[in-house]
């Protein structure tokens, strides 16, 4: 669960409350910059503030879910952030312009925006761990009940009491039959599930029994229908399809896919491409400062080429040549054999290149031909592609996107050599979440890892 409703019986007041805290904020923050900027407001003092508020109302009633995102998601709310504070720029140089309203200075705009960035995400932060604090001391949670018993109902239970911050109280469990380890929180068969609500005014009914049973399904609907309560299907689905899914119709017919995958979206391309295009070509633009000395050393370290090209699998499972400054002499392993710790295919110049990452610095050609992105699953050499597709499940789909110079498996130290089965297996496990979880923040946080990775040093670049 990524969001949660706010919950409890006076659970329905909670996004109110907070969002009027939202508007006592921005206006403190208003203030704040009033005392350090003070030409913000020369003239139509009340007016100017009265329309700073008014630009939030927009943002208020469309991001009703703002006060949904839990405090753990800390990327969410800062792209959250992110999003209103562009959003009420707009709408307030909007109002401005179109009443004439006095000029403000841009260091006045700067320093409010800027306090306006900081303070939004700390507060939603801030006001979710005291959220959590409230209803983990028993307070402010909702009655729930989940009919069946079987492995779904058991998952769904330990997710719900996973976290104070959903504010779930799950009473117990109603099935027709009774499973040893569920015996202390066994309510009783279905026939009893609509005196149990009456009687403990129960709030949430979770239905995780098979859907083909259209006798059990309908009676707990009219129960719950009656009772006023809100009925909630859960399809049985095996541990192993534990990953989000999106749904859409065909027909009325309900379709569940698998995978999520942001960069299917048009939006979410152009927006890594255009990022692409332009980290890419800031690069290459400085990259003579670098390259021509590098390049140099290269030559006198031992002979052969300056770089060192290699097939290695790209997006969709295409090869494409693999740009990267030569560290070892010319030898005929090296595309099918990693380099280790102390391999003695290393010049002494490119060893120092492997360790400091500069030796993947021409991928950045790669990226702006459109091969590669800055952010993406390292592609690997095509012996790698062809033996671990058969040994490691998931590895293919690493391929649904283009490979990147860094990412997040390797932003969380699982790079360097595969000794072992289980370390490739962690490396697909990452590049598998990074693709389902992409967002344009992500790929800023991996890549000021990587930053600061390489300038600490990392033990297993080699």
């Amino acid at each position: 669960m990524t969001t949660t409703k706010q919950r409890g019986r006076y659970g329905r007041y909670l996004n109110t409350i907070l969002i009027l805290t939202d508007f006592i904020l921005i206006n403190i923050v208003f203030v704040a910059t009033c005392f350090i900027t003070p030409d913000i407001i020369e003239e139509h003092a009340r007016v100017t503030m009265f329309l700073f508020n008014v630009s939030f109302i927009p943002i208020a009633i469309w991001g009703l879910n703002i006060h949904t995102l839990r405090a753990i998601y800390i990327d969410k709310i800062i792209l959250q952030s992110l999003r209103v504070v562009g959003i009420h720029v707009l709408l307030y140089l909007s109002l401005l312009y179109f009443l004439k309203i006095a000029h403000i200075p841009t260091k006045s705009f700067l320093v409010l925006y800027g306090l306006m960035f900081i303070a939004l995400p700390l507060w939603w932060t801030i006001s979710r761990q005291i959220l959590k604090r409230f209803r983990s001391k028993g307070r402010n949670y909702i009655k729930s009940i989940i009919v069946g018993s079987n492995e779904t109902a058991q998952r769904l239970y330990d997710e719900m009491l996973s976290d104070a911050g959903y504010g779930y109280r799950v009473l117990g469990f109603f099935d027709d039959t009774c499973p040893d380890g569920l015996k202390d929180k066994y309510l009783g068969s279905i026939n009893d599930l609509d005196d149990y609500i009456k009687r403990e005014r129960v709030d949430e009914i979770y239905y995780t029994l098979s859907g083909e049973n259209s006798k059990a399904i309908r009676s707990v609907i009219k129960i719950a229908d009656n009772n006023v309560i809100q009925f909630y299907y859960v399809p049985q689905l095996s541990k192993y399809l534990s990953r989000g899914f999106e749904m859409y119709n065909m027909g009325p017919v309900p379709v569940l896919t698998l995978r999520r995958n942001p960069l299917s979206k048009h939006i979410n391309r152009f927006i890594k491409r255009a990022f692409d295009i332009i980290f890419s070509s800031i690069v290459l633009l400085f990259s003579p400062i670098i390259f021509i000395p590098v390049a140099i050393a290269i030559k006198i370290s031992s002979p052969g080429p300056v770089f060192f090209k290699q097939l290695r699998t790209g997006y969709r499972g295409q090869d494409f040549h693999c740009w990267k400054f030569r560290t070892m002499r010319v030898n005929a392993d090296s595309d099918k054999l990693q380099a280790q710790k102390n391999d003695p295919r290393k010049t002494k110049v490119g060893d120092f290149l492997r360790k400091t990452s500069i030796d993947e610095l021409p991928q950045f050609i790669n990226v702006f031909l459109g091969d590669m992105s800055v952010v993406g699953p390292r592609p690997h050499m095509l012996k790698h592609t062809q033996d671990y597709s058969q040994l490691i499940d998931k590895y293919m789909v690493r391929h649904l996107i283009k490979p990147g110079i860094t990412g997040w498996a390797q932003a969380n130290g699982w790079r360097g050599q595969t000794e072992e089965l289980w370390q490739m297996e962690k490396r697909v496990e990452y590049d598998v979440w990074y693709i389902e979880h992409w967002t344009f923040l992500l790929d800023i946080k991996i890549i000021i890892r990587t930053i600061l990775n390489a300038i600490h040093g990392e033990k297993n670049a080699f």
